[in-house]
């Protein structure tokens, strides 16, 4: 285990950058610029806790200024520091660059366990938070704009809001200033499941690929593939859910305190009540319990689906992963020795960079809503319902033959938001995998996916630096 105290979040983000960038042509400056974090802003503050004072720590990274607003959470864990957060933020530029969404990259973090405090006191920490933010013009519209990320959710997304809409009477698009808002407070429909989903949509594309499966020795396609999920934290448990309605078998699911595995297949809203009602995972009925949680990464299965933390799989354990994919729903779940590990084996691994990018494209919905002031479907929904029922008259008509109901009720149904989201969200994972496939068959001298798409993200931030004519 020695040696990995000084394994440094940021570094591995810079040495994967520093890999791909060999296979483009910019300017070495540009790529430097690329690869440094903008504004970092670090801070203190005390809060009130119980009859004591508490100093909390705190960070707001802007990676990059290529295009603004910048866009990145706000994470709640003990484990938050500045390497952390730079990291994030780096891969933040890298992920929106790659499904075109016109954001910088930006992250924030407060050192807290919120599981530590009452929902009174996260929300005097979380307000006075964003008071720091606004005092630095960190926060913002046109500026800066968080989400949630682990620890934090709708609940402290108002409570930015809510502290942003005080400080900044009458502006008019003050709404954009957060994403991942209950949608009662001009949130969007679908925010929650977007990076689960997000991640199911990238894996079924590559599985639709036939040189690609027929290279890893898999039928194409997602049906029947048998799934291990790390987490069933919101993404996991989304991320499970997806993959067994598309007809996948979710064999084992693991949490910090175990793993429990069925080969029959595991439904994880069963799962997610039993954890409820006992507290664990583990004597799940059915199933068959695995005390060490990360033995379930070396599972026999065919998809592997880290979706908790960062650094889980390393150069120790990658050896004995028997998975063919990898789909990286975490931030950072494998270290660059892991990465070279499965490179020789032949695993693909579709990287985190991409595949978890959900969330930041469905909140990119949500900030486009907030700025155009109607909620999507508003306006088209009864014209396309009202369009699809005279179609379908017509056509009865015509034939004499009558649609049955339940087909009737699907092929007149306008769009609600969701399903807009649902369908925008979708295309920006099939595309988004498709260019980066598309770069890796052009440069087979790439050695794997991860490095392919940082090629995607790189050629597309230094393409904004040099129109935006920022360098002479």
């Amino acid at each position: 285990m020695s040696g990995h105290q000084e394994y440094s979040f940021f570094g591995a983000v810079e040495q994967s950058f520093d890999k791909a960038a060999r296979f483009t042509n910019w300017d070495p400056g540009i790529l430097e610029q690329i690869k440094q974090c903008n504004s970092v802003y670090r801070m203190h503050f005390p809060v009130k806790i119980g009859d004591k004072i508490e100093v909390i720590k705190a960070y707001r990274v802007q990676h990059s200024h290529h295009k603004t607003p910048c866009k990145g959470g706000i994470r709640f864990a003990t484990t938050v520091n500045l390497d952390e957060v730079m990291a994030l933020a780096a891969l933040m530029t890298y992920k929106c660059a790659i499904v075109n969404v016109p954001f910088g990259g930006a992250k924030g973090g407060i050192t807290i366990d919120p599981k530590k405090y009452t929902p009174y006191e996260l929300e005097k920490i979380t307000r006075r938070y964003t008071h720091e933010l606004i005092k630095k013009n960190f926060i913002g519209p046109g500026t800066d704009v968080p989400a949630p990320d682990y620890g934090t959710g709708e609940r402290e997304m108002a409570w930015i809001l809510d502290t942003y809409l005080s400080m900044n009477p009458g502006e008019v698009d003050a709404l954009g200033c957060v994403t991942g808002k209950p949608v009662a407070q001009g949130g969007v429909r679908g925010r929650r499941e977007a990076t689960g989903l997000g991640v199911f949509f990238g894996i079924r594309e590559v599985c639709n690929m036939d040189d690609i499966m027929k290279k890893l020795g898999l039928s194409t396609g997602i049906e029947g593939k048998t799934v291990v999920v790390q987490g069933l934290g919101n993404v996991g448990y989304h991320a499970a859910k997806y993959f067994r309605e598309g007809g996948a078998k979710v064999i084992a699911i693991s949490e910090f305190e175990g793993a429990i595995t069925n080969p029959d297949g595991l439904n994880e809203e069963e799962v997610f009540q039993h954890r409820k009602k006992t507290g664990s995972i583990l004597n799940f009925p059915g199933a068959t319990n695995i005390t060490n949680s990360s033995d379930a990464l070396e599972l026999d299965c065919e998809i592997l689906i880290p979706a908790a933390l960062e650094n889980v799989i390393n150069g120790d354990n990658a050896p004995r992963v028997k998975a063919k994919i990898i789909g990286e729903a975490a931030n950072g779940p494998l270290t660059p020795e892991a990465d070279e590990v499965f490179a020789s084996k032949g695993v693909l691994v579709v990287p985190d960079m991409y595949l978890n990018a959900g969330g930041v494209t469905v909140s990119y919905f949500e900030w486009l809503k907030n700025l155009s002031h109607v909620r999507y479907g508003r306006l088209e929904k009864r014209f396309t319902e009202n369009q699809n029922k005279n179609i379908l008259n017509q056509i009865e008509g015509l034939t004499g033959k009558k649609v049955n109901d339940r087909e009737k009720t699907m092929i007149e149904h306008g769009p609600d938001e969701v399903d807009l989201v649902y369908s925008g969200l979708e295309e920006t994972m099939i595309s988004a995998t498709r260019e980066i496939m598309e770069i890796w068959q052009k440069n087979p001298s790439i050695p794997d996916m991860r490095t392919a798409a940082y090629v995607v993200a790189i050629n597309k931030v230094a393409t904004s630096y040099a129109e935006l004519g920022i360098f002479p």
